[in-house]
């Protein structure tokens, strides 16, 4: 499969836009940011057990107190 051009973004911007209407297209883009930045956050921090988030968990409660 090749990349996509611009008549075919066009195209499928127009569908995106008929589904979910012009007042829904902002909210939903914004949905997506912010699933990207979280997905690019989580894969900066690398893996976590979560042995090691209750270790964390109980550390900031230890700190607290």
């Amino acid at each position: 499969m090749g990349r996509l051009g611009g008549p075919e973004l066009i195209v499928i911007l127009c569908i995106v836009l008929l589904l979910f209407g012009s007042k829904k297209l902002p909210e939903l883009a914004r949905s997506l940011g912010q699933s990207i930045k979280e997905f690019n956050k989580a894969k900066d921090e690398g893996f976590v057990s979560p042995a090691e988030t209750d270790n964390k968990k109980q550390e900031r409660k230890d700190d607290k107190a």
